[in-house]
């Protein structure tokens, strides 16, 4: 029987942005907050509009089919381009769940649609509230522990990228693969991640002191080792990483503490990754 409004979980002290925003303005915000996800809404009425997400902006600066906006309309010019409204880029298409809907029906929502988090609406469409995968993680992991091996619920086979990839091919990669992390390795030795949080950051203040031209190419060229020599911009400074043989609950424990949404498992090498979602889906079954 499900109990409890996905509001008893939720994130209430939503940060909405007008669809007349720039696309710069939406970067610098969810950088400033820490956001993955931002809700667009009307500036009069607040009514939802649409969502735009760190992938989004990556689609956008060079990683997929977005980025015709820059190609055509801006003939690459990255300086101009970043000063289009938001509402061109934005997912209008948005995933939600309602007030009075349970914290299941968002999570089991969240799963079939694939997606890390969902706006919470009222009637008229109105944004009361945001819930993440975090926020379920953490609520499901305060409710029992769970202490199966993570190397039994890893992902194996990680795809990885190396040091002298360009960002380009980085985040074309991360999008075509739908992920928000990747891992840089070098000869079997993990050099570190790259997230999509970390190139948003990235893109919207430090790549302009590297463009020459204003050409976006002056940036996508670059190799992705020039990130990961930028402590400013990493998400991951300190990477989580965890021999096969660490518990589930130990893993839960280190992520909510600081503050990581992957773990990596390394043995010698690298050999798979655990991601919050993997642990909420885990969590979730065997509550």
């Amino acid at each position: 029987m499900k109990t409890g409004t996905v509001m008893d979980l939720a994130s209430t002290n939503v940060i909405t942005i007008p669809p007349t925003s720039t696309i710069m303005t939406s970067m610098k915000t969810m950088i400033r907050y820490s956001f993955r996800r931002l809700p667009i809404a009307d500036a009069g009425t607040k009514r939802l509009e649409g969502i735009v997400t760190a992938t989004d902006i990556l689609n956008f600066l060079g990683g997929g089919e977005k980025n015709r906006l820059v190609k055509e309309r801006y003939n690459g010019n990255l300086i101009a381009a970043v000063n289009e409204e938001i509402r061109e880029i934005m997912e209008r298409n948005v995933i939600t769940v309602s007030t009075e809907d349970s914290w299941e029906d968002a999570l089991e929502l969240m799963i079939k649609k694939n997606v890390g988090g969902v706006p919470i609406i009222n009637e008229d469409e109105i944004v009361k509230g945001i819930i993440t995968e975090r926020d379920l993680m953490i609520f499901l992991a305060s409710r029992r522990s769970y202490d199966d091996f993570v190397s039994e619920y890893m992902t194996r086979g990680v795809i990885t990228a190396e040091p002298d990839a360009s960002i380009e091919s980085v985040m074309k990669l991360m999008i075509k693969k739908k992920f928000r992390r990747l891992p840089i390795v070098k000869d079997g030795i993990l050099l570190g991640v790259i997230t999509s949080t970390s190139l948003v950051h990235y893109f919207s203040g430090e790549a302009f002191k590297k463009l020459i031209t204003g050409d976006i190419r002056d940036v996508l060229d670059l190799p992705v080792s020039n990130l990961l020599q930028n402590e400013k911009i990493l998400k991951y400074k300190e990477l989580l990483v965890f021999h096969p043989s660490a518990r589930i609950s130990e893993i839960v424990r280190a992520m909510i503490e600081k503050n990581q949404a992957a773990a990596l498992i390394v043995r010698k090498e690298l050999e798979g990754i655990i991601t919050e979602r993997d642990l909420m889906k885990i969590l979730y079954s065997k509550r």
